[in-house]
């Protein structure tokens, strides 16, 4: 992903607290034998320092994982796309472009395929997930979830490498104030997201 410095995050704190309220992404690997990546969506939960989740176990990450443990988690949000008027003095003099937030984690992989392991990982996404506790006992040998196992594999990702990128217009005031009212009037799905974070990084945070 190219990173120009203007659009880079300020500081390692502005891509994790961007991060610590997205908890859904795309994890993609190495093909096989030359094949295209394979990407697979999915929820997850990163404590800061590792990402875990659990798949299918006939999820076909496994192989590609098995032969090259490098994986790429991808997340990206409050994305909008900007016309061309509202960045110039008119649509003829203006150059359209995206808008959006978007952290990017290199990592290896660890699978984990024992009972406890996996049962360990389901009891922290159901933490993180439904905090209030409103589900059934998660335990390796006991509670309605843990004939199930066998049915998945779970994922440690360690994380190795992050780039963060921030492509919001910050570094062009003279046109923020335009953006930010065609966003408003506007209104589609993600542009109250692009809004925020561009105002945000605008005013510093």
């Amino acid at each position: 992903m190219l990173i120009n410095p203007w659009d880079a995050a300020r500081d390692e704190n502005e891509w994790r607290e961007w991060l610590r309220t997205r908890d859904f992404g795309q994890i993609a690997v190495n093909g096989m034998d030359g094949a295209a990546p394979v990407v697979v969506p999915t929820h997850f939960l990163f404590d800061g320092e590792e990402i875990v989740l659990h798949l299918a176990r006939p999820n076909p990450i496994w192989a590609a994982l098995e032969a090259n443990p490098a994986a790429l988690v991808s997340v990206y949000d409050d994305y909008a796309f900007i016309p061309s008027g509202w960045r110039g003095d008119s649509p003829q003099t203006g150059v359209p472009t995206s808008y959006y937030a978007s952290v990017q984690l290199d990592c290896l992989a660890e699978i984990v395929d024992d009972k406890e392991g996996k049962a360990e990982i389901l009891r922290r996404q159901l933490a993180h997930h439904q905090p209030a506790g409103d589900h059934g006992e998660m335990a390796a040998d006991a509670g309605p979830y843990h004939k199930r196992l066998s049915a998945l594999r779970g994922l440690r990702l360690r994380v190795v490498e992050v780039r963060a990128k921030f492509k919001f217009d910050d570094h062009r005031p003279e046109v923020r104030e335009r953006v930010s009212a065609g966003l408003a009037e506007r209104g589609l799905p993600t542009d109250a997201g692009a809004r925020a974070r561009q105002l945000g990084r605008a005013a510093g945070g």
